[in-house]
């Protein structure tokens, strides 16, 4: 994933910043509401609710004073939305107590702005990506090892390269979810190009993501979410499925030139099995994908876990477990219907 795809992963939102495209607060729901806030009355009242919730908005001087306090230096983009809005305390604090993390934490921090700004958005962002690559590398064996049961070492080829990709999209899947932080100016370019990007950044980053003060969706904004992601799916499905399969594919050939043997299956057809990637992963993946997300939004607001946090925790690991196990069985089961393994 790369910044460019930023924009396209998750949605912006307002925070009293105006049409100018700025957003110096802290934005973990969409556009699709009103930006200024509706009335004068439930303005003040989103203005109330964010301020509890997010802190005040600092000007510029404040934000120059934290950050020298820390003996830290902000990003251009966050030197630029405070001079134009000002920062949220929270988005400012939460920075700089990320930036002064460990190294690579603290590194990618300063250099990866996908990364940060997932990070402000949801600090559990790593957490998640962690736990689902390590349950999902765990997962998939298991399962692919009572499916294939005493082929799986003939078959071993083919599970590596279910592995290999299983990882890349892993990280794509939870990332391509996941809300973050909108700092700076959103370049739109004009014509049909910039109504889609404007219809795209309205959208929620999920189908069942929270929404906010001064962030609503309407129905039809969550079921277009639902499909755009299913496309983002397919595609990163369809790209990874061809690589991984790929690398097999030349594996299985270069131990076929050395030795054959009657035990040995029919090498897969390329560009089928990356078909049955990029479908699996639009269809099955996004449904599931879309529901854990939405899953775990109620457990992360409920207030067992805001006085408790780590139920969300502990959550986010059972139900991706069980996710991960089914999915896992499920792929298999495809593969051999569509006849690519």
């Amino acid at each position: 994933m790369t910044d460019n795809l930023d924009d396209d992963f998750v949605p912006k939102t307002s925070d009293g910043s105006g049409g100018d495209g700025y957003t110096g607060g802290f934005p973990t729901g969409g556009g699709g509401g009103n930006d200024d806030g509706g009335s004068e009355d439930g303005g003040a009242e989103h203005d109330d609710e964010d301020k509890n919730e997010f802190g005040p908005i600092m000007k510029f001087e404040e934000v120059m004073k934290e950050a020298e306090t820390r003996g830290a230096t902000l990003p251009m983009d966050m030197l630029e939305a405070a001079k134009i809005t000002g920062l949220r305390r929270l988005i400012l604090t939460r920075y700089l107590d990320l930036q002064g993390s460990a190294w690579p934490l603290g590194f990618l921090m300063k250099y990866c702005t996908m990364l940060r700004n997932r990070m402000l958005a949801d600090p559990s962002f790593l957490f998640k990506v962690g736990t689902e690559v390590v349950i999902d590398s765990c997962c998939a064996t298991f399962a692919e090892v009572q499916k294939r049961g005493k082929d799986f070492w003939s078959e071993f080829e083919l599970y590596s390269a279910d592995l290999l990709v299983g990882i890349v999209v892993d990280i794509a899947l939870v990332g391509m979810l996941a809300p973050y932080a909108r700092i700076g100016k959103r370049a739109v370019s004009g014509g049909f190009l910039g109504r889609m990007q404007h219809v795209v950044g309205a959208l929620p980053s999920s189908v069942f993501e929270a929404q906010r003060p001064g962030s609503n969706f309407s129905l039809q904004q969550r079921i277009a979410t639902y499909f755009y992601k299913g496309i983002l799916y397919g595609s990163v499905g369809f790209g990874c499925g061809l690589i991984g399969q790929g690398i097999a594919n030349m594996i299985m050939n270069a131990k076929r030139s050395m030795r054959t043997s009657e035990k040995d299956i029919p090498v897969p057809p390329l560009v089928k099995s990356a078909v049955l990637w990029g479908v699996f992963l639009a269809v099955s993946s996004n449904t599931r994908y879309q529901i854990i997300n939405g899953l775990e939004s109620v457990v992360e607001f409920s207030p067992l876990a805001k006085n408790f946090p780590p139920v969300a925790l502990a959550f986010t690991v059972g139900v991706r477990f069980a996710n991960n196990i089914y999915g896992g069985m499920q792929f298999v089961d495809w593969a051999r219907l569509s006849g690519v393994q």
